[in-house]
């Protein structure tokens, strides 16, 4: 019998489960994911190589000219070494995970969860996933209110491919869509694009200005792209927590390039 649950065991039948369970759900990028995991033994003692939690989001990226889904690590952490959970036994290990700056936001249809994995030897690896709120902490927000404020809505946000040329620690960029509904931009701008590249200290704006193409000529620049402006712009943390100031910046941008 117990060369059987052993060979059970391992395609996953009668093995130990792994239940993650959160303090809370909702968090902001630097804040410290914390809870306990759950260990359930199976039907036969286990050895556990290590148990790993990964934060985990969606992004797109091109292949052959079609954008595919594909998904990536924000941030992993080892939370133990090697254990043996014996049959039938209870454990949990409580942990602490600082979920990172660069973390997306879950705006749109931008997924992140936290992904349990435990590496038992000779044995179909069990895992567990559970869905996390990410939402703009204080001066990210500072951003999304000057932006709104200036007479813009939020179209779209999703995850894509980082260029390139802009080595980053992680494969893609949450990109911000925004389209003009009131105010001075309404009938100057078709759109206004928005890449946040959080750090500990700072924030930089990517901006792209599509301008509203008026006759002939802008008829022309519309067509072949010459319309959009692509602007860069740095704030400090310190800059951010003055709401006004965040405001006034942005909107000297567009105003020079709008």
């Amino acid at each position: 019998m117990s060369f059987v649950n052993r060979m059970l065991a391992s395609v996953g039948i009668g093995s130990a489960k792994v239940d993650t369970i959160l303090d809370k759900d909702t968090y902001s990028p630097g804040e410290s994911i914390t809870g306990k995991i759950r260990i359930e033994g199976g039907k036969v003692d286990q050895n556990i190589d290590h148990i790993t939690l990964y934060v985990m989001t969606e992004y797109y990226r091109e292949v052959d000219d079609k954008k595919v889904r594909d998904t990536a690590a924000i941030e992993k952490t080892n939370v133990t070494s090697a254990l043996v959970v014996k049959a039938g036994s209870q454990q949990e290990i409580p942990f602490s995970l600082k979920l990172p700056y660069d973390a997306p936001l879950t705006l749109g249809h931008t997924p992140v969860w936290i992904k349990t994995g435990l590496d038992i030897q000779m044995a179909v690896d069990p895992t567990d996933n559970d869905q996390i709120r990410v939402l703009p902490d204080s001066e990210t927000s500072a951003i999304f209110d000057a932006i709104e404020q200036l007479g813009f809505r939020l179209r779209k946000a999703y995850c894509g491919s980082a260029p390139r040329y802009m080595r980053r620690r992680l494969p893609f960029l949450q990109e911000f869509e925004y389209v003009p509904t009131s105010g001075t931009y309404a009938g100057k701008l078709d759109e206004l694009e928005v890449i946040m590249v959080p750090q500990t200290d700072s924030i930089e704006l990517f901006l792209e200005i599509d301008k509203k193409g008026k006759g002939l000529f802008g008829m022309l620049s519309e067509a072949m792209d010459m319309d959009e402006t692509k602007v860069r712009l740095t704030l400090s943390r310190a800059e951010l927590r003055n709401p006004a100031g965040v405001k006034s910046k942005i909107e000297q941008l567009l105003l020079q390039y709008s």
